[in-house]
């Protein structure tokens, strides 16, 4: 019976397989290899793109506080313009106050009293005077306060202090001031002008009847 030796042939494939193991194995690595430099290429545009995106919102955000450093300082500017109108109004409000004030005091005012002392402290208002009874200084004290430019009256001191004169009673009140709306303004103006009108015309009335007689 004849023998084959087949260690050469088993020899050779075992080397063959060694061989296409080997290559596998090159080809996985260099597969790999590739894929981690292409993973990190891509990594770093994104983080490329990340950047100049946060470097455009960095300028975005300094705009904007540059922007809203500005609106503050205007709004400071308006708030200062603001306060020094108010301080202006203020101002000549408290100009024609003090005129309409005097008006009223000698419209409110009986014909049996009299002021001796005045003082104004912000809102408020002292007066002090004399009268010929207690009727007289309430009825002072409802003149004020149906006045619009006054306000609500506290007594601060009545008294009797000199026998023979024609005003023995000495009063102290308390005023509040007020500032009328502008209807009120016009309805307490308008009667006056209506008197003032009344009367020239009575006048002018007088000398025709006058002249009408023979």
């Amino acid at each position: 019976m004849a023998h084959v030796n087949l260690l050469p042939h088993r020899a050779a494939r075992r080397k063959q397989r060694e061989r296409e193991f080997y290559i596998q194995l090159g080809v996985s690595f260099a597969a790999a290899i590739a894929f981690l430099l292409l993973w990190g290429w891509w990594m770093g545009e994104r983080i490329d793109n990340q950047n100049d995106r946060n470097t455009m919102l960095q300028n975005e955000i300094t705009q904007v506080d540059v922007r809203i450093a500005k609106i503050k300082d205007l709004e400071k500017v308006r708030d200062h313009l603001l306060a020094r109108k108010q301080i202006i109004e203020q101002l000549q409000a408290d100009r024609s106050q003090m005129v309409h004030l005097f008006d009223e005091l000698v419209k409110t005012i009986p014909s049996s009293g009299r002021l001796t002392g005045m003082k104004q402290d912000g809102q408020s208002m002292s007066l002090d005077g004399v009268a010929q009874s207690n009727a007289s200084v309430a009825e002072y004290m409802r003149n004020i306060e149906a006045s619009p430019w006054l306000g609500h009256t506290d007594l601060r001191k009545t008294e009797k202090s000199v026998e023979a004169t024609r005003m023995p009673y000495t009063f102290g009140l308390d005023v509040a001031l007020s500032r009328p709306k502008p209807d009120q303004v016009d309805d307490s103006s308008a009667p006056a002008s209506a008197g003032s009108a009344a009367a020239p015309a009575k006048s002018a009335s007088v000398p025709a009847t006058g002249g009408a007689k023979p």
